[in-house]
């Protein structure tokens, strides 16, 4: 059968032949065991449900084995044959440019080369999924070529529901992930109603089919290891960034610290995922022993280099031995998955990466003790390098609100709204006030062509636009407008591409609207194909997450999420091709709430229509929600935007004098 065929075909009628277990593959780890035996049998109902019953009795001992041996049911079976890429658009079946192109997304983000955990279909973080087993997938792809543009899918969690009558400005695809009634959202509940096969944990542009690979948050790191030198005024020249993770998302920091121009050490503990960076050209150098690892930073520091090294190893030792050998670390961070701690997201230290998975599948209980033992030391040794300057800040992952849970050292002498831990989120003291409050975040792009020439030319095109703009910006967004530029005209010299054409720019509404419009031209003219514009969730105005996106909100209304709700209602009335939200991302199941969109242009006044309304509203719902907390950046932000928008009205803060009090 041909590729098309293939897609076409969905679940096959004839069984294909059971495919071995690929050991050179990076799999997800087993999950803890926690399904009765009535409820083991529901789990084994529920996948038979997508198979004829002809096919029952040869595939239930199957699905009870991986039941069994992994603690999901993922239909290795029905993995297609075909390589797993973003091909060009033209080459998927359809009747719907905008289906192909979902089609497209939706393959990118199971690439091998951007996938952490791609046969479990996980895309990034240990458990980010874009369906739980590959059922969902085949009939998803049959859904989207058969298609047409008055037609919506309903995705529930993985699940392709159908298809639904619509109408041309109807989203193609309407996404939810996890979304739990509230009290059944603690990470136990995850692993049961996953298990069960009727939810998941779609992270955040893993489940929303928006994942660039780990380009997509290099920019976002470099601007915030580069203001992160900012603020204890020092070059990153010589400055030493300390961090850990080397998977989907944390495997950005190495690169963005040599595009920062500093010295970085990350640690990892997963040797085939730290092969795979080192691989890709993402971090420099791999080392194995400590001792080898403090001569060569000292040597760095010297010289003032800008090199990435891994630490194959757990980067409590790291902290610990710097500490011992009076290393000095400038800044240091972490980015392990600890929004998933017990299963995979953290690893204990003193114990083999086999061993911890070992135990974290047998002794769940132990490996849960080890992990808030290794939290605690974590916490202890980064107190030790802060007490002499360092300059440390949450990277968004959940780190101190897990260490805290463990009984760490990291809560406030003296604590405020907001500001409970001694050290700030990085939103709170870098994102928030510099990016998120003016409008500014990941905006990005797919060239659905496959072409880098495509690539090149929408740079080309972006930076132009740019130019243009800061030459009218005020001060206020002359430094982000600078960032910016720079990035963008260091994309290609960068190598950031894996798996789709794809680029991120942080650019605020004006900067998206115009960029997007000079595309839409573009294709129009034949200058380039068609392009999917996206974001990261992790925006000004996408996501609700009282511990990262909107630490830095402190009217209290940090834990409610009103805002994210409104942005993909607005999102999918707007003109979005597609539209997702999603409870759980990078900072923990019942932790967040999320949404994300991705539109096609394909050079119509259809298109050019659609984005200016979308990309108005999806950066201003946000700005607005920032001002009215009083955040002087968003005021500001937003004042700005209702002057160049007459229709635009927005309810402003009044300001209290704090001697009243």
């Amino acid at each position: 059968m041909t590729f098309q065929e293939q897609i076409q075909q969905g679940i096959p009628s004839q069984l294909p032949q059971p495919k071995p277990y690929e050991t050179n593959i990076n799999h997800a780890p087993k999950r803890k065991e926690i399904l009765g035996e009535e409820e083991k049998k529901l789990a084994l109902k529920n996948a038979l449900r997508y198979f004829e019953p002809q096919f029952h009795a040869e595939l239930l001992p199957e699905f009870r084995e991986e039941l069994e041996k992994y603690g999901r049911i993922y239909m290795y079976r029905f993995r297609p044959d075909y390589e797993m890429k973003a091909r060009p658009i033209s080459e998927y079946p359809g009747k719907s440019e905008q289906a192909k192109a979902i089609m497209l997304m939706i393959q990118n983000n199971l690439d091998y080369a951007v996938a952490q955990h791609p046969h479990e279909l996980i895309t990034y973080g240990g458990n980010g999924a874009v369906f739980s087993n590959w059922a969902q997938y085949l009939l998803t792809v049959k859904y989207l070529s058969e298609m047409t543009d008055e037609q919506t899918l309903v995705m529930y969690s993985g699940h392709p529901m159908g298809l639904f009558p619509s109408h041309k400005d109807a989203p193609r695809v309407v996404v939810t992930n996890g979304m739990m009634i509230p009290n059944y959202s603690k990470p136990d509940d995850w692993e049961k109603f996953n298990a069960l096969g009727v939810t998941q944990y779609g992270q955040m542009t893993a489940g929303s089919y928006m994942y660039i690979g780990p380009q997509g948050i290099v920019h976002g790191t470099t601007i915030t290891v580069l203001n992160a030198f900012r603020k204890i005024n020092k070059e990153p020249k010589g400055g030493l960034f300390v961090t850990s993770g080397l998977g989907g998302m944390s495997g950005a920091q190495p690169k963005a610290g040599n595009i920062a121009g500093c010295v970085t050490v990350c640690a990892e503990v997963n040797p085939k995922i730290t092969k795979i960076r080192h691989d890709q050209k993402w971090v420099n150098e791999i080392h194995e022993n400590l001792d080898e690892l403090v001569e060569r930073v000292r040597k760095a520091q010297e010289n003032k280099e800008t090199v990435s090294l891994a630490y194959l190893g757990n980067i409590v030792e790291v902290w610990e031995k710097f500490d011992q050998e009076n290393i000095r670390i400038d800044i240091g961070s972490d980015q392990t998955s600890l929004h998933n701690p017990w299963a995979g997201g953290y690893y204990p230290a003193g114990q083999s990466f086999e061993e911890s998975n070992k135990m974290m599948a047998e002794d769940p209980e132990l490996f849960k003790e080890k992990v808030q033992e290794t939290l605690r030391r974590h916490a202890e040794a980064i107190n030790k390098h802060t007490a002499k300057g360092t300059y440390f800040f949450d990277y968004g992952n959940a780190f101190l609100l897990e260490a805290s849970r463990a009984g760490a050292d990291v809560m406030a002498d003296n604590p405020t709204l907001g500001r409970e831990f001694k050290f700030p989120s990085y939103v709170q003291d870098i994102m928030g006030p510099m990016c998120f409050d003016y409008g500014f975040g990941p905006f990005r792009w797919v060239c659905t062509s496959g072409k880098p020439e495509d690539l090149q030319k929408t740079d080309d095109i972006a930076c132009a636009v740019l130019e243009e703009i800061q030459q009218n910006s005020p001060e206020e967004i002359q430094q982000q407008m600078k960032d910016n530029i720079q990035w963008i005209k260091g994309a290609q010299e960068n190598n950031l591409v894996v798996g789709s054409q794809a680029r991120i720019l942080y650019a605020d509404a004006e900067g998206r609207m115009k960029i997007a419009e000079a595309f839409n031209k573009a294709i129009r003219n034949g200058e380039i194909g068609p392009v999917v514009l996206g974001r990261d969730h992790h925006d000004v105005s996408g996501t609700d997450s009282p511990y990262r996106e909107t630490s830095n909100i402190y009217d209290g209304s940090r834990f409610t999420a009103d805002m994210a709700i409104h942005n993909v209602i607005g999102d999918s009335f707007r003109g979005a091709t597609w539209v997702s939200i999603h409870n759980g991302g990078g900072v923990g199941w019942g932790e967040v709430i999320n949404g994300g969109f991705g539109m096609l242009l394909d050079g119509s006044d259809d298109a050019d229509r659609r984005l200016k309304s979308m990309l108005f509203w999806d950066v201003n719902n946000g700005i607005s929600r920032r001002s009215w907390a009083r955040n002087e950046g968003a005021v500001f932000a937003i004042k700005r935007a209702m002057e160049a928008e007459p229709k635009l009205k927005v309810t402003l803060p009044n300001f209290v004098d704090e001697s009243l009090f």
